[in-house]
Formats: structure tokens, sequence, C-alpha cells
């Protein structure tokens, strides 16, 4: 039996659910039909239905085994869990952040098979192998450990991390197996979820690129979505970030706005300007005394990310507040942001042509680089070609580390 009593939010939701839906979800792992109740509130009595304690009906006895019917777990499989060596408790079901063990379990077994814990059972896992399962599915902590350790490990090349969060995280892993009796604890899982992640990413933007002509507002937009995920040091991405410029016009403020801008993991912003992913916004097609030089697309681009970043850096205190405070639904709790140096990323136009051929000859990608070397100090200009690279560096990386091991801790 599932047992429900009314929370602050008290319980009619679960009586209207089942009435309006014909059945209702709890703690985003039981799903049960009206059937399933084993007493109705009174429909009459609107206090009643509010504080009123809903048991479910889960699981019907057997001669060895309890046996759950698979929709009640959302999935296709029944379960049959052994009479006896099986506590029954709420994390029997439900794992951290409200993670269903029995939904991950049935992703990797045929949907006709039931899964069966404990018991004797041919094919039963054996009890004590499931709760070994339990105790390797990561806690809250773990799992915030475990992400910053994903932002400083996977791009530790790319950027200095500013802690040793890998360092932290191993540490606590250490301690957490050292609890468990030596007990083995790997993380291929979470590297092979890094690198389907990161394909993903790549995919998309293949695809993105391969789609053609699309406007520069709808490149940002799709864009933003990955942002994070390219780019781990930042956590949030700030849209229509208004500045405050006081020199263009001296004798009054003129209200300017930066259509997009980050925020990494201590609150430095910086500023991000997306540009349309094509060759010719990059390199004027003829030379200027034997250079090649950027187009006034490029060149305006990176003047406008110059004031940008001017403009941002004088609005000292007052602005890291109004920022602070504006975008703070965006932001951790008691999260500063902060104007330290900040700094802009450019993407724009690409180095290779739709079939993968150069779209530069040696001099014009030598010239590209010696702009991009040029402005380095304070803008990092970026191709989308480029971003694809990144990602094939990561992904390099991610199943370097699976095949050698080096998320594993085995036993002593």
């Amino acid at each position: 039996m599932v047992e429900y009593e009314a929370t602050i939010q008290g319980g009619t939701w679960v009586w209207e659910e089942i009435k309006k839906r014909g059945e209702v979800e709890i703690s985003k792992v039981f799903t049960f039909e009206r059937g399933d109740l084993l007493e109705e509130p009174d429909d009459a009595d609107e206090h009643e239905i509010d504080s009123f304690t809903y048991r479910f009906s889960l699981a019907r006895g057997g001669r060895n085994y309890y046996r759950i019917a698979g929709r009640k777990l959302d999935i296709e499989n029944d379960v049959w869990i052994a009479r006896t060596g099986i506590d029954w408790r709420r994390k029997l079901f439900v794992a951290e952040r409200d993670i269903s063990i029995f939904k991950r379990i049935a992703k990797v077994i045929s949907p006709d098979e039931p899964i069966i814990v404990g018991g004797s059972h041919e094919d039963a896992i054996p009890a004590e192998v499931f709760k070994d399962l339990i105790k390797r599915f990561p806690n809250t902590y773990e799992l915030n450990r475990y992400a910053e350790a994903r932002v400083a490990g996977i791009i530790g090349e790319y950027i200095e991390p500013q802690r040793d969060f890998r360092g932290a995280y191993e540490t606590y892993l250490s301690k957490r197996t050292a609890r468990r009796e030596r007990a083995s604890l790997r993380a291929d899982e979470l590297i092979e979820t890094e690198i389907e992640k990161f394909e993903l990413v790549r995919e998309t933007l293949r695809t993105w690129l391969k789609a053609g002509d699309k406007s520069e507002e709808e490149w940002q937009s799709q864009l933003v979505a990955i942002l994070l995920l390219i780019f781990p040091k930042y956590i949030a991405v700030l849209e229509k970030v208004p500045i405050e410029d006081r020199y263009t016009k001296p004798s009054r403020v003129t209200h300017r706005q930066i259509d997009l801008a980050l925020v990494d993991v201590n609150g430095n912003i910086d500023i991000i300007e997306i540009k349309k992913p094509f060759a010719d916004v990059l390199l004027r097609k003829t030379r200027y005394r034997d250079n090649y030089v950027p187009t006034a697309e490029f060149s305006g681009t990176i003047m406008q990310a110059e004031k940008y970043l001017f403009h941002l850096g004088k609005g000292g205190p007052a602005s890291e507040e109004k920022l602070t405070k504006k975008f703070s639904a965006k932001l951790p709790p008691d999260f500063q942001i902060r104007i330290t140096n900040p700094k802009a990323m450019l993407i724009l136009g690409r180095d290779k042509n739709q079939d993968g051929s150069p779209a530069f000859n040696a001099a014009q990608l030598a010239d590209l680089e010696l702009i991009k070397r040029k402005y380095a100090n304070m803008i990092d200009i970026i191709t989308y070609d480029d971003l694809l690279r990144r990602l094939d560096n990561i992904l390099a990386s991610l199943r370097r580390r699976k095949d050698d091991g080096l998320d594993a801790i085995g036993e002593a």
C-alpha cells in the first residue's frame, strides 16, 4: 500500500486529478487509477478532501512474491518483490531527486519480462545486489559535486578551473566508498551519459548548420538552448541586459541593451554576440595591401562588443546590484553578479563549407588567426566550426577517460 498525506499545498489536487484524468502521479514515480484507491474521500465535504489521507493498493500477494502491475510504476514490466529479505520503504522505489529506480532498470531489460527482486526465482536480482544498486544511486550532494567536477574535468584543457572541483569530488567519493566497506563505485555510466549528451549537442548543431538560412534572432534563440552545455563554465544565460551609456552623450544617460550575457560559476558576467554562420561575414574577398581584412560586419561586431564591455565595466557596484536583482530568478539563491574585467565572446561565420572542405585558403586562415589573437585579451572570436571542433575534443577526452577507466574506484 502507498499512503499519501496532504502536504502544505493540501490534498485536493489528488482527488481532482483522479476525477479529471482517471489517474494521478505520486512522487513522480507511482501512477494510480481510481480503482486503486482503498477508500474515496467524501465529495460533499471540501475540508475532508483537502486533509484526506489517500491509500492506494500497490501490490497483490503471492506465495513467494508480492506482484506490482507495471502501470503503477509507469513501466511495461511487472515487478515481483520477494516476501522476505526486502524492506518496503520509499527508497526501494525512489532515489534522490525523485528518480524512479525501477524505471531505470526497465530501460535495460525486455519489456515483456518481469523485474524480479530477491527470492529463489532463477531470473531474480539477488536481494543483496539490489540493495547495493540502491546505494549506487548518487545522492543530491554527490550529484552537485559531480556537476562541479564535470565542469573542471571536461574543459580543464581549455579553461583554468577556479577551484579543485575534481579533487573535492574524488575526496567525497573516497569517504563514501570507505563507509560502504570498500564496495566498488563505477562512474562509467556517468561518463557514458556525458558522451551521449555531447553527441546530441554536436549532431543538433550540425543539423542546424545544414538547415541553411535563418535570421540572426533565430540563431540566437537556438544557440541559447545549448550554450551552457558547450561552455559548462557558465551557469546562466541572461537576455536583454540593460547598461547605461554615460559617454556618447555626456549631457544625459543613454540606456542601451546587451542581447545576451553569460554568468559563470563565480558570478562574473561576460558578453556574447551571436551572428550568422556564413564564411563571407568574416573576411573580405579582396586584399588590402596584401592582407585579408575583416568585413564591415565583422569589424562592426567587434566594435559593438568593445563598447558594450566599456559601458558594462563602468557600471560598478550599482550595476552589479541592479543586474543581480533583475535576473535573480535565473540565478542560484544568494548569488551575486560581479562585473570584474568582463570579456566578450563572438560566435559568427564558418571556416568550412557545407561539404566539409576549407572555406579559406592558407593565407586567409593565417590572417583570420591574427585577427583572433589581436583581440584575444578581451574578445574570444569563435566560428561555428570552432564550436564543432570544441565538441569533438570534449568527446575525444570523455571517450579516452572511459576507455582508460580513469573514473572508476575499485576495491583495494
